[in-house]
């Protein structure tokens, strides 16, 4: 696909799951991932230098409100933005009368509609890997914040995920009861959707369906090339961590076992100086 193309899709997509993409992603709604990201943003939120008393944050990729839920109830402004107006729509319904919350349609390219260093935070959780030029947002964000301001990128896989190492590997055999892998497939094999995306899938190999593109040991999420592009942009790492997600089908004493031991995630804060 070209760009043009693979925003098309991604649109599309998100469109078709905004009603129930919470539903369908336990791997990020749950208590133990929920409770991390608010962490996470208090860190962030506690990181920003700029200057003025009332915050304000972009929420690129805003989708069901993941982020733009806890920074409202952290007591931030937060401008939700997506390229699926099913997604802003939800989210307008669900926030437009906290008073703490507005939306924006973007293009799925970059932020041509909004000006140079209007936020205190950019904020993109699970979303980078849906875009093409994944690095020309991340400059674009770095574009629209303050000085002072901060960048916050999540929920992206690491380097750590594609080595595969045997203790990773030992860890999801170990946390994903067999029986709840064969309900999955059981549940797949039964939905008449399965077998429409599985001759999509026939046909193009990287097909998947939410539209996701930087998902391959060839082609994937760089995080050192990001560190590059931050710091050509003035900024300075504050915090770079990896951590092991969690998923509601995992075990919980084995997650509990491992969450020190490896991990396929990464996320950044860095300031812009």
């Amino acid at each position: 696909m070209k760009n043009s193309e693979e925003i098309k899709f991604n649109i599309k997509m998100h469109d078709n799951v905004a009603g129930k993409y919470e539903k369908n992603h336990d791997e990020i709604f749950n208590e133990v991932e929920q409770t991390r990201i608010r962490n996470v943003l208090r860190e962030a939120i506690k990181a920003v230098k700029s200057t003025g008393k009332n915050l304000k944050v972009l929420d690129v990729g805003c989708g069901s409100g993941n982020l733009t839920r806890h920074l409202i109830d952290l007591g931030v402004y937060t401008v939700a933005a997506d390229v699926s107006e099913n997604f802003l729509n939800l989210v307008g319904q669900k926030f437009s009368n906290t008073g703490f919350s507005e939306t924006l349609k973007i293009n799925g390219r970059d932020l041509t509609n909004v000006k140079d260093c209007t936020f205190d935070v950019a904020a993109a959780y699970s979303v980078l890997h849906h875009v093409p030029d994944y690095l020309h947002l991340v400059k674009e964000m770095c574009r629209v914040l303050k000085f002072g301001g901060v960048i916050y990128l999540d929920h992206e896989a690491n380097q750590m995920y594609y080595n595969r190492s045997a203790e990773y590997i030992e860890f999801l055999k170990l946390a994903t009861p067999k029986k709840l892998v064969l309900q999955r497939y059981l549940r797949l094999l039964s939905s008449f959707s399965f077998y429409t995306h599985f001759i999509r899938k026939l046909i193009n190999p990287r097909y998947i369906r939410e539209g996701d593109i930087h998902v391959w040991p060839d082609d994937h999420i760089e995080w050192d090339k990001i560190e590059q592009l931050l710091a050509s942009e003035g900024f300075e790492i504050v915090l770079r961590r990896d951590y092991l997600l969690y998923k509601n089908s995992y075990r919980k004493d084995i997650y509990e076992r491992y969450k020190y031991r490896c991990s396929d995630m990464t996320m950044l804060i860095a300031r812009k100086k």
